[in-house]
C-alpha cells in the first residue's frame, strides 16, 4: 500500500506493508541514521520526530505516519552539529550509536522549552539510553546547547 508522508521537509509517497513499522520503512528508504536497538521501544535509539514530537519508530506502524511529518537527524543537521560540538567538548560522545536519537529528542525539548530545569531535561530524556557514557557529561553538553541562543 502507498502512504503519503513528509520526511525532513520533503513530500514522499512510500510503499509499505500494512504491518510494517516506521523504523523499517525509513531504513529501507535509506534513512539510515535511524537505528535499530531493542525493537520494543524501551531504548530510544530508533527515535524520530513525528510532528516535532519524539516517537519510537520501532513501535509505530508506518501507516500511522500517513499525512504527518517525520524528522530524522538529517532534517535537523545544523542543530545536531551544534549539539555534537558541545558533546565533544564534554567528552560525552563515544560510540555515537545513540547520537541521532538523542539529538532529535534534545531538539524537540528545545522546541517546547528552551530553558528547562535540570530535572525537566532528565525527565524528557528518560527514554534515551546510552551504554557508553555516565550521562553527566551528556547532561552538561545538553545544558550548554540549550543555553546557546
Amino acid at each position: 500500500m502507498k502512504i503519503n508522508i513528509k520526511i525532513n521537509g520533503y513530500n514522499r509517497v512510500l510503499d509499505v506493508e500494512p504491518t510494517e513499522y516506521l523504523l523499517d520503512t525509513l531504513r529501507k528508504n535509506d534513512y539510515l541514521s535511524v537505528k535499530r536497538g531493542c525493537d520494543n521501544s524501551s531504548c530510544g535509539v530508533c527515535t524520530v520526530l513525528l510532528d516535532n514530537k519524539p516517537v519510537a519508530s520501532c513501535a509505530l506502524l508506518s501507516v500511522k505516519a500517513e499525512n504527518h511529518e517525520v524528522t530524522t537527524v538529517e532534517g535537523i543537521s545544523k542543530e545536531a552539529e551544534k549539539l555534537s560540538v558541545y558533546m565533544g567538548h564534554e567528552g560525552a560522545d563515544q560510540c555515537g550509536f545513540c547520537n541521532p536519537s538523542l539529538a532529535l529528542t534534545v531538539y524537540a525539548l528545545k522546541l517546547i522549552n528552551d530553558n528547562p530545569s535540570d530535572e525537566e531535561i532528565k525527565d524528557y530524556l528518560v527514554g534515551n539510553l546510552c551504554r557508553c557514557t555516565g550521562y553527566q557529561s551528556q547532561h552538561i553538553a545538553i545544558r550548554k546547547y540549550l543555553e546557546d541562543k
